[in-house]
């Protein structure tokens, strides 16, 4: 009954998504000398987890349930962006790494928060006076 509650699929696939992005900045640092080698971005989170207006048809409770998809299966892959080259062609700015990795941090503690903070309420309505 309480595995289904929205909130915690919602942090749980925020923190998923920052774990890639993270690794995708991984990626990017470790070809910050391969010539040639294009930038590769993650879709912000909203734009990834954007509800539709009618969620409980899209959304499966198990596998091959309405041929819906389970949450966080369909993470998006990561995308070659256009950006300034070096003279050898790599694209990799380790400035903009080090802020994209802080950005995933910074996701994936606010997704714990909101996780901590829920399972808090949630334990809060079950205490007996």
């Amino acid at each position: 009954m309480f595995e289904n509650l929205d909130i915690f699929r919602m942090s749980a696939a925020m923190a998923r998504h920052a774990g890639k992005q993270q690794a995708v900045v991984a990626q990017n640092v470790a070809n910050a000398d391969t010539p040639g080698y294009a930038v590769r971005r993650l879709p912000a989170f909203q734009v990834s987890y954007a509800p539709s207006e009618d969620a409980s048809l899209q959304t499966a409770t198990r596998v091959g349930h309405l041929h819906g998809r389970m949450d966080g299966a369909g993470l998006p892959a990561a995308q070659d962006v256009r950006a300034q080259s070096s003279p050898n062609g790599n694209q990799v700015s380790l400035e903009t790494e080090i802020l994209k990795s802080v950005d995933a941090k910074r996701q994936h503690d606010r997704a714990m928060a909101i996780y901590k903070t829920s399972i808090g309420v949630l334990r809060s309505s079950l205490r007996t006076t």
